[in-house]
C-alpha cells in the first residue's frame, strides 16, 4: 500500500521542519509549503490525503486557502486539520464551515497528539 501524502501548509519555518519530522517518522510522504498561495500551485501535483493547515500566513493565509481551495472530482476526499494558535470561535466556525474536519490549537498538541490527529482524520 503507498504512503498516504500530507501537505503541510505552515509559514514558521520551525514548525514547519517539526511537523515534517513528526510526520515522515509516522511512515507519510510529505510535501511542506509556506503559505497558501504554493498550497494551491502544488495540491493536484502532490494529491495529498490530507492537508495540514495554518491561518496566519503572508500573501494568502488559511481561510482564504479554504475560500479558495476547490475540490476537483480527484481531491473529494482530501481531509483537512486546520493547526493554529488562533483560538477565535468566529474563524473557529469559519474553517469548518470552508470545509475544514478538524481544528487543533497548536499551543495545546504534543507531536503525539499531532500524529494523532493526523491518523485519526485519515481514519474517517
Amino acid at each position: 500500500m503507498p504512503k498516504q501524502k500530507i501537505l503541510i501548509v505552515e509559514d514558521e519555518r520551525e514548525l514547519n521542519e517539526a511537523y515534517q519530522t513528526i510526520l515522515r517518522k509516522e511512515g507519510y510522504t510529505v510535501s511542506a509549503v509556506f503559505d497558501g498561495s504554493e498550497a494551491l500551485e502544488l495540491i493536484d501535483d502532490f494529491d495529498p490525503a490530507l492537508i495540514l493547515l495554518d491561518l496566519r500566513m503572508p500573501r494568502i493565509g488559511g481561510i482564504d486557502f479554504l475560500k479558495e481551495y476547490k475540490p476537483t472530482e480527484n481531491h473529494k476526499k482530501v481531509k483537512i486539520i486546520v493547526f493554529s494558535n488562533l483560538d477565535s470561535q468566529k474563524e473557529i466556525d469559519e474553517a469548518y464551515s470552508l470545509g475544514a474536519q478538524r481544528y487543533m490549537l497548536k499551543a495545546w498538541a504534543s507531536p503525539k497528539e499531532l500524529a494523532r490527529l493526523v491518523k485519526e482524520t485519515l481514519a474517517t
